[in-house]
C-alpha cells in the first residue's frame, strides 16, 4: 500500500508553506455539500481484474469489474436517510448534512484509501497559508463498510482519531474489542451471538456430524471459530472445515468439491459472505452437488440474488439466521427513483441503467451504434432484478439507523431546539461519545442503542428456503432467536412448517454414528472425533436408561439389570422354602422320621416290661427317642425365610438336641461295657454307673453344649444375611454364623462325643450277641461320623440354598442312622420274633 493522502509540508523557492497530497487523489462516486459531512464506504463493484505487478513502476489503480446492485442500494439508503433528516424540522433544524460516498470494489486496500480520503480531504495542493497542515477530519462520521475485514482495516486506521464508524453489515465478533477498535459501532448484531445461535440451531435438529465452509476473511474465520467452539460444547463435531474466497484458483475450489463429495455428513454450515456464496453456488452447480442440507449465516440466507443464482436448486430447504424483517416508509420508492443523467453519481448510474435495460446512452464510450438507445426515463417499477429487489430492507434499515444515530448525537451536541448552535468543526471524540450514548426510536418504532461494545441487541429471524411452484424461492420465517432471553427460551421454532433439502418434509439425519439406545454405552472409535463411536451393551448388573449414555451405571446390590439392560429389577430372593419340591421332600422326610421315632417309642412303651426293653436302661432308650424326635424336628427350622430368631434357633437347637442324642447313646454304650466288666470277681464298678450316674452324665454332657451355645449367642449370634456375592442375579437369604468359632465349637463338641461313643462301642463289639447292642451302636456311630465328615466339604462347596439342604440332609441321615441301627432290630424282635424276647434267650450265653 503506497503512502496515500498524507499531507506533508514542502517549501517553495519563496519558502511559502504549502500542504501537498502524496499519491493519487480518490474521488467519491456520490457527493453533496453540507454544513456537516458524513462519509460512506460501499462496494459498487463486486471484484477487480487480477494483475501481476513487476514492482518496477508505480502500480496502476485497481480496475474494478462487475456491478454490485447491493452496494448501490446501500448508498441510496444512506442518501435517503440524509435527505429525510435535511427535510425534517425536528432533527438538526437549520443544519444541512452532506455526504461523500466512495466505492471500494470489495478491496481492503481501497477501503483504507477511501477512509483516509474522508479523514484528510481531497485537495491536491492547498493555498499558501500560515496554518499548519494538521486539521480536523473532513467528515464527522463514516457509514460502512459492508464486510468485516475492510471494517477492521478502516477502524484500525481511523480509530486513533476517534472518528465514529458505523457499519450496517460487519458482524465479526472481533470488532467488539474496544481496545483495538475504539471508534467502531454497528447496527447489526455481533457474530458472537450468531455463531452460537447457529450451533444451537444445528443441535436442535440433532445434527451432530456436519461440514463447514467459511469465507477466508475475518468475517468467516472468526465466525466459524466461535461456531466451532460452541459446537464442541454442545457435542457437535465438524467432519471438515474449509476456507473459501471468491478469487480462489480453480484447483483449490476443486479440492473443496472433492472434500464435500467424500464426506459422510449431510449438513453443511456455510459461514460465507453473499459474494463468496454466489461464486460457490456456481461451482457446486457444475458438479450437481444436491441433497445437502445447508445452514446459512445472515450474509446470504435471505439474499434474493443468491437465490436467483441457485438455478439448480442446490440450496432448496436451506435454513439460517437473518436480521428481523423491517420496513422504512418511503425508502423503496427513493431507491428506485434513480435519474441516471441528473445525479451526482451519474457515471455508475448510467452503467446501471444500461445493464438493467440493455441499452446504451449516446455518450457511452462502449456504444457500437447497434444497441437500443437509453433515454434515462425508463420505468424501473416493472423490472425484476437485483436492484429492484427489496429483500435486503433489514440491512437498508441498519444504514438508516446508523445515519440517524449520528444525527441524534449531533442534535445533542449542538443543543438543538428551534435552531442548532453550530460554531464550527466538531471534535470527533465528542461525536463518538455522544453516539455511543444515544437511545431513540425510529419513525417505524425500532429502538436504537449501543451496548458497551458498540453492538445492538441480538435478535434474529430463522429463515427457511421454500421453493414455490414457479421455481422462485420463498424466504419463510419459521422461528426466532433472542439472545436477551434465558438460554432455554432463546430459540423458538415452528417445526411443522419447515421444508428440507430436495423438498422433503422429513428432518435430515446427519450423524457419524447412530444414537446408542438405552442399555448400551458409547465407546469412541480410535482416531476419530467424539461423535464417532460404537454402541457397546452394558455388562451384567449395569444399566443405561438414557439415549447416548457415555457410561453404564451399576445397579444397587439388591437389584440386577434386566435383559435389555435399561432398568434395574429387584433380585430374586432365594432361600429354601416349604413351597418348592426340595423343601417339601425334606419336610416330608423330617416328619416321617419324627413319626417313625414316635412309633418306635410307642412300641417300646407298650413293651416296656419286656426283657429286651429293660435289658439296657429303658430310661436312656426313651430319652434317646425323645432327642431323636427333636433332631428330626429341628431340621424344620432350617426351612423358610431366615429371620433373627430362626437363625439363632436352628443352630443352637441342632447342637443341643444332637448332643443330647449322642450323650444318650454314649450312656448306653458305657452301661453295656461296664455291665460286663462288673461280672468280673471283686468288681464293684456298676455302683458308679447306676441310673442316677447315667442321668447325670447325659445332663453334664448336654449342659456343656448349652454353655457353648449361650456363649455363642451372647458374643456373636447368628443373624439373617443377604448374600449378594454368590450369585450375580440372586440374593441368597441365609443365616450368617456370627461367630465362626462358636459354630465350629458346637460341631466339634458333637464330633468329639460321637468319636468317644464310637470308640467305646467298638471296644464292646465282642460281647455276647444276644445281649450286646454295642455293635449296632458302632454301626450307627460309623454312619453318623461318615455323614458329618462328608458334610463339611459338601456344605462348603454347595451354593445358596443347597448348603442349607446339605445340612438338613446330614441331620436327617445321621438321625435315621441312629434310629434304625439302634431301635429297629429290637422292634423286629418285639413285633416279629416274640419268642426271642425272653430273659432266658437274652441270658443264653
Amino acid at each position: 500500500l503506497d503512502p496515500l493522502l498524507l499531507l506533508v509540508v514542502s517549501f517553495s523557492q519563496a519558502e511559502e508553506p504549502v500542504c501537498r497530497q502524496r499519491g493519487d487523489p480518490e474521488n467519491p462516486q456520490f457527493s453533496r455539500d453540507g454544513i456537516i459531512i458524513l462519509g460512506g464506504i460501499f462496494s459498487f463493484r463486486s471484484s477487480w481484474k487480477d494483475r501481476q505487478d513487476a514492482y518496477m513502476n508505480k502500480p496502476l489503480p485497481l480496475e474494478c469489474i462487475g456491478l454490485n446492485f447491493r452496494g448501490l442500494q446501500f448508498a441510496q439508503a444512506m442518501i435517503f436517510a440524509i435527505e429525510e433528516i435535511n427535510n425534517s424540522t425536528d432533527l438538526l433544524p437549520g443544519i444541512s448534512l452532506g455526504y461523500r460516498i466512495y466505492d471500494t470494489c470489495g478491496s481492503v486496500a481501497r477501503s483504507v484509501r477511501a477512509a483516509l480520503a474522508l479523514a484528510n480531504g481531497n485537495e491536491a495542493v492547498s493555498v499558501p497559508s500560515e496554518e499548519q497542515c494538521t486539521k480536523p477530519g473532513q467528515v464527522q462520521a463514516i457509514i460502512g463498510e459492508t464486510s468485516s475485514s475492510p471494517c477492521m482495516a478502516i477502524a484500525t486506521v481511523i480509530g486513533p482519531f476517534y472518528i465514529p464508524m458505523i457499519s450496517h453489515f460487519a458482524t465479526c465478533a472481533c470488532l467488539s474489542d474496544k481496545t483495538k477498535y475504539p471508534s467502531f459501532l454497528r447496527t447489526i448484531p455481533s457474530d458472537y451471538y450468531q455463531s452460537r445461535a447457529l450451533a444451537q440451531l444445528v443441535k436442535h435438529f440433532g445434527w451432530t456430524w456436519v461440514g463447514a465452509i467459511r469465507s477466508n476473511n475475518d468475517y468467516g474465520n472468526n465466525g466459524m471459530a466461535t461456531f466451532t467452539e460452541t459446537a464442541q460444547q454442545l457435542g457437535i463435531c465438524l467432519e471438515y472445515s474449509v476456507p473459501f474466497f471468491r478469487t480462489d484458483p480453480p484447483d483449490k475450489i476443486r479440492k473443496i468439491i472433492d472434500i464435500i463429495k467424500a464426506s459422510t455428513s449431510k449438513v453443511i454450515v456455510a459461514f460465507l459472505s453473499h459474494l463468496d456464496m454466489d461464486v460457490l453456488i456456481h461451482e457446486l452447480s457444475k458438479h450437481n452437488l444436491t441433497g445437502y442440507q445447508w445452514v446459512g449465516s445472515e450474509s446470504w440466507i435471505f439474499d434474493s440474488q443468491t437465490a436467483e443464482t441457485d438455478r439448480h436448486h442446490i440450496l432448496d430447504g436451506a435454513i439460517g439466521l437473518s436480521i428481523p424483517k423491517a420496513h422504512v416508509s418511503g425508502m423503496r420508492e427513493f431507491i428506485l427513483n434513480v435519474k441516471p443523467l441528473n445525479s451526482s453519481g451519474h457515471e455508475i448510474f448510467t452503467e446501471l441503467w444500461e445493464t438493467l435495460f440493455s441499452c446504451k446512452f449516446k455518450q457511452s464510450e462502449s456504444s457500437t451504434g447497434n444497441e437500443r438507445e437509453c433515454t434515462g426515463h425508463e420505468d424501473l417499477t416493472g423490472v425484476q432484478n437485483g436492484f429492484t429487489d427489496m429483500s435486503l430492507m433489514p440491512i437498508f434499515n441498519n444504514i438508516y439507523k446508523g445515519v440517524y444515530a449520528v444525527a441524534h448525537a449531533l442534535h445533542s451536541i449542538l443543543g438543538c431546539n428551534q435552531t442548532c448552535q453550530y460554531k464550527g468543526q466538531l471534535e470527533p471524540l465528542t461525536i463518538l461519545q455522544h453516539t455511543k450514548n444515544i437511545h431513540f426510536k425510529t419513525k417505524e418504532g425500532d429502538e436504537v442503542y449501543f451496548n458497551q461494545n458498540g453492538d445492538p441487541a441480538a435478535k434474529y429471524e430463522i429463515i427457511n428456503w421454500q421453493p414455490t411452484e414457479n421455481g422462485i424461492v420463498d424466504f419463510v420465517t419459521v422461528g426466532l432467536y433472542d439472545a436477551s432471553l434465558p438460554a432455554d427460551k432463546q430459540l423458538k421454532l415452528q417445526n411443522n412448517s419447515l421444508v428440507w433439502a430436495q423438498n422433503s418434509k422429513q428432518v435430515p439425519v446427519s450423524v457419524c454414528s447412530e444414537k446408542c439406545p438405552p442399555g448400551t454405552r458409547k465407546v469412541l472409535q480410535k482416531g476419530k472425533p467424539v461423535c464417532c463411536y460404537d454402541c457397546i451393551r452394558c455388562a451384567e448388573g449395569e444399566i443405561s436408561n438414557t439415549t447416548d449414555s457415555v457410561s453404564c451405571v451399576r445397579c444397587q446390590p439388591e437389584f440386577w439389570s434386566n435383559e435389555r439392560r435399561d432398568a434395574c429389577v429387584k433380585k430374586e430372593a432365594e432361600f429354601l422354602s416349604y413351597e418348592e419340591i426340595m423343601g417339601v421332600l425334606l419336610t416330608a422326610a423330617s416328619l416321617f422320621g419324627t413319626c417313625m421315632t414316635v412309633g418306635v417309642a410307642v412300641i417300646f412303651f407298650r413293651h416296656r416290661k419286656s426283657p429286651i426293653v429293660r435289658a439296657n436302661n429303658s430310661e436312656l432308650s426313651f430319652l434317646l427317642l425323645f432327642s431323636l424326635t427333636l433332631c428330626f424336628l429341628c431340621s424344620l427350622t432350617f426351612i423358610g425365610r431366615p429371620s433373627k430368631w430362626s437363625c439363632m434357633l436352628r443352630h443352637t437347637a441342632f447342637g443341643i438336641t444332637f448332643v443330647l442324642c449322642i450323650s444318650c447313646v454314649l450312656g448306653k454304650t458305657m452301661v453295656v461295657l461296664m455291665a460286663f466288666r462288673a461280672t468280673l470277681p471283686g468288681s464293684n464298678v456298676m455302683k458308679w454307673f447306676g441310673p442316677v450316674q447315667q442321668r447325670l452324665s447325659v445332663l453334664a454332657f448336654t449342659l456343656i453344649q448349652v454353655v457353648i451355645c449361650i456363649l455363642w449367642l451372647s458374643i456373636s449370634p447368628p443373624f439373617p444375611f443377604k448374600n449378594f456375592k454368590q450369585f450375580k442375579d440372586k440374593i441368597i437369604l441365609e443365616c450368617a454364623l456370627g461367630s465362626a468359632l462358636g459354630f465350629w465349637a458346637v460341631l466339634g463338641y458333637i464330633g468329639l462325643l460321637a468319636i468317644l461313643c464310637f470308640i467305646l462301642a467298638f471296644m464292646a463289639r465282642k460281647l455276647p450277641d444276644n445281649f450286646n447292642e454295642a455293635k449296632f451302636i458302632t454301626f450307627s456311630m460309623l454312619i453318623f461320623c461318615a455323614v458329618w465328615i462328608t458334610f463339611i466339604p459338601a456344605y462348603v462347596s454347595s451354593p445358596g440354598k443347597f448348603s442349607v439342604a446339605v445340612e438338613i440332609f446330614a441331620i436327617l441321615a445321621s438321625s435315621f442312622g441312629l434310629l434304625i441301627c439302634t431301635f429297629i432290630p429290637k422292634c423286629y424282635i418285639i413285633l416279629l420274633k416274640p419268642e426271642q424276647n425272653t430273659k432266658k434267650h437274652i441270658m443264653g450265653k
